[in-house]
């Protein structure tokens, strides 16, 4: 890799295997689904050698955004259906679609056949113009949300892009699909996926493309660094980037070694997983800050590939809701209060 470009302390946490698989697919969101499919048993190994995956994931997002954020579902889907002890099809791609924001429904229903089928829309269904298959949350008339596998190609699903005009990963299409009437598979009974002991896993796996992309972001100030002596605000910056990045690193391994000791199943993995999540979000969001303030406007303007980067990074890292996820972990953290006792602790 050329030292000008390389990931921060890529040996400390990097895949050298996989960021050569991944080079020779970068930026093709095909060859990527490819490369991914043809890994799936890496994927089915989160639980039992988490780091393993994640290593991959981070791996993946040093190398490339869009073929990070094109696997990762991928894998997201595999795990999932592993899980469920329902193996992929052969051959198949996947995205996983639980976004369920207001004013949107979508609706599973059971025949007098017992065959469910699902009609309504879902937002927010990244790569379901390339992918074959998905899982897609429901609700579920009287019972919790339930989880369906559905085959993308199947009569009855239309998929609409709609307003998609993003600045970074641009090829990863992303749209509204509805399903008129179409046939599905239920995995496992309604709650499950809310339910299951890796429900928070897949969301730390995000965590490790965010941090991959971060380390490959900060590579362009090492590489500056390398060019000519740094001043001391210089200096200042490489040290504000190695701080946050190595954290960030700690966390992921801590989280790993955590799911694979059964530590982070249930409100334990939830709160790990809000943890992790905030940790390498808030990572990309200082080491973007902090390159652009050290190298200016020049490689955003002149560098193809840095500047590519910092978008993908800057749109991908907005899958953490930012003060209302930090909320939402501070709600995990905060006391109990028993409103029997004048508002105290209980």
């Amino acid at each position: 890799m050329d030292s000008a470009r390389r990931p921060w302390s890529f040996a400390d946490w990097g895949d050298a295997l996989v960021a050569d698989l991944a080079r020779d697919v970068a930026g093709d969101v095909d060859g990527s689904l490819h490369l991914g499919r043809r890994h799936d048993d890496r994927a089915r190994r989160l639980g039992s050698d988490s780091w393993y995956v994640f290593s991959a994931l981070a791996t993946f997002g040093s190398v490339d955004l869009t073929t990070a954020r094109t696997i990762e579902p991928h894998w997201d889907a595999v795990a999932i259906l592993a899980q469920a002890g329902t193996p992929a099809a052969e051959g198949s791609t996947w995205g996983v679609y639980a976004a369920a924001p207001p004013g949107t429904v979508l609706a599973a229903t059971r025949g007098a056949d017992g065959a469910w089928r699902l009609t309504g829309a879902k937002p927010w269904c990244s790569l379901a113009d390339r992918v074959s298959h998905a899982l897609v949350t429901a609700d579920v008339e009287g019972q919790p949300p339930g989880l369906f596998s559905v085959d993308l190609r199947a009569s009855g699903v239309s998929v609409d892009p709609g307003a998609w005009a993003p600045r970074g990963l641009r090829d990863v299409t992303t749209s509204t699909v509805t399903f008129a009437d179409v046939p599905v598979t239920a995995v496992q009974e309604p709650g499950w996926y809310l339910d299951r002991p890796g429900f928070a896993w897949g969301g730390i796996g995000v965590a490790a493309v965010w941090f991959g992309g971060a380390a490959a972001v900060a590579g362009a100030l090492w590489g500056a660094a390398r060019s000519r002596p740094p001043d001391q605000v210089a200096l200042m910056h490489l040290g504000a980037c190695d701080v946050a990045l190595r954290a960030t690193l700690l966390a992921l391994r801590d989280a790993a070694t955590a799911i694979d000791a059964g530590r982070a199943d249930g409100a334990a993995g939830r709160l790990l997983a809000a943890r992790v999540r905030a940790q390498a979000a808030g990572c990309a969001e200082q080491v973007l800050t902090t390159v652009g303030h050290a190298l200016g406007p020049g490689p955003l303007a002149m560098d193809p590939v840095h500047a590519a980067r910092v978008a993908d990074l800057t749109l991908y890292v907005r899958q953490h809701h930012a003060e209302r996820d930090l909320a939402a972990l501070g709600r995990l953290v905060a006391p109990a209060v028993d409103p029997r006792d004048g508002g105290a602790p209980a």
